[in-house]
């Protein structure tokens, strides 16, 4: 056995069939160690420091604060915990948002126990491990907007108008504050060359921009 084992991981999941069956996945193996699993993301955050995993598995959709919001301020606290995104959610605004926030790796909740275990020693060797249907999206993604003039951010925003989202959803969904929304809006109607949302909306959606 490697020096490097075991991989010292914590579980955040609120369901308690899925939090259990990791836990007993990871003790399964002595290439890994459960340091601690937890429910929500506030008891995580505060026992980061005590834990100091290397891998922490995240759910998306947890109560109290997301996951995604649970990332950033993570990697805030620690910036080398790789932390994978373990959801039912694989919409493309869900994985980049993942991403932009820090995490490594993005798989779903199908995922077969080989992969998860492999996952988790991919990313703890600095890899970025995500499930196929997942690295085919962002791979699309990145080929859609390699021409298109609209920055990363001012493209998500434009996906999530076009979801019927609110200035006020939107600036949530993304941790910003309304005016900045405003301000990309603006920006994508100047880009776009267009007055309203519907333009907007149709004009990028015809140029395959979202």
């Amino acid at each position: 056995m490697s020096d490097k084992y075991p991989i010292r991981v914590v579980i955040v999941e609120d369901d308690d069939l899925i939090r259990n069956s990791f836990v007993s996945l990871l003790e399964s193996s002595d290439r890994f160690y459960c340091i601690a699993d937890y429910n929500n993301c506030e008891s995580a955050i505060k026992n980061l420091t005590r834990d100091d995993p290397h891998v922490i598995l995240m759910d998306i959709e947890l109560p109290g604060i997301s996951g995604i919001e649970g990332i950033a301020k993570i990697k805030k606290i620690n910036q080398d915990v790789d932390i994978i995104t373990v959801t039912i959610h694989n919409d493309d605004n869900k994985v980049f948002q993942a991403l932009c926030a820090g995490s490594c790796g993005y798989l779903t909740k199908n995922v077969t126990p080989e992969k998860l275990m492999d996952s988790i020693e991919e990313a703890y060797n600095g890899g970025a491990p995500m499930s196929t249907s997942i690295a085919r999206m962002v791979v699309q993604s990145f080929q859609r907007n390699i021409k298109s003039p609209l920055s990363p951010r001012e493209t998500e925003v434009l996906q999530l108008l076009a979801k019927g989202k609110s200035y006020t959803m939107i600036a949530g969904e993304l941790f910003i504050d309304k005016e900045t929304v405003r301000s990309h809006i603006k920006n994508i109607y100047l880009k776009l060359e267009v007055n309203s949302k519907a333009q907007a909306i149709e004009k990028a959606t015809k140029e395959r921009l979202i």
